[in-house]
C-alpha cells in the first residue's frame, strides 16, 4: 500500500528565503519550481523536498511552529550534518541521541519552523546495499 515516500512538503512564510537555505544546505537548485513552489530531488531514491509558500497551507495548519510527524533523513555521520545545520541557522529540536544497533537520530527546526531529522538507519543501507546496480556512496 505505502511504497515510499513521494514528497515531504515544507511551509515557509518567506519561499524565496528557505529556497537559497535549502540550495545552500544541499548544494543543489530546486529541479522545479512554479510560483509558490520549489522542489529538490535528493538522496539516493530521488525524493522530493517540497518548500511551499505558506499562503498555500491547508485550514488550520499551524505554520512557523514545531508540531507534527518528524521525517527522518538518513545521513552517512549525524554529529556532522547536525552541525552543519546549526551552523546555518537551524535550532535544535531533538538532541544527538543513540537508540542502539547502529541507530543514532537528531532533529533541528529550520529557521522556517519545519522540523528537520536526520539517521543513521542501519536498516536503509541493507535495502540500499540489496538494490540492483552499484551502490552509491
Amino acid at each position: 500500500m505505502l511504497r515510499g515516500l513521494a514528497t515531504i512538503s515544507f511551509w515557509a512564510h518567506d519561499l524565496e528565503a528557505a529556497k537559497r537555505w535549502y540550495t545552500d544546505l544541499l548544494g543543489i537548485e530546486p529541479y522545479f519550481e512554479r510560483p509558490g513552489y520549489a522542489e529538490f530531488r535528493i538522496g539516493d531514491y530521488q525524493a522530493e523536498l517540497g518548500i511551499i509558500d505558506a499562503s498555500f497551507a491547508p485550514p488550520g495548519a499551524v505554520i512557523g511552529t514545531p508540531s507534527g510527524v518528524v521525517a527522518y533523513w538518513h545521513v552517512d555521520d549525524v554529529p556532522a550534518t547536525r552541525q552543519r545545520l546549526l551552523d546555518l541557522g537551524a535550532k535544535e529540536y531533538e538532541p544527538l541521541t543513540e537508540r542502539g544497533q547502529g541507530f543514532v537520530t537528531s532533529s533541528v527546526v529550520d529557521p522556517f519552523g519545519n522540523v528537520l531529522g536526520i539517521m543513521r538507519n542501519p536498516h536503509y543501507l541493507e535495502v540500499l546495499e540489496g538494490r540492483e546496480g552499484p551502490t552509491p556512496t
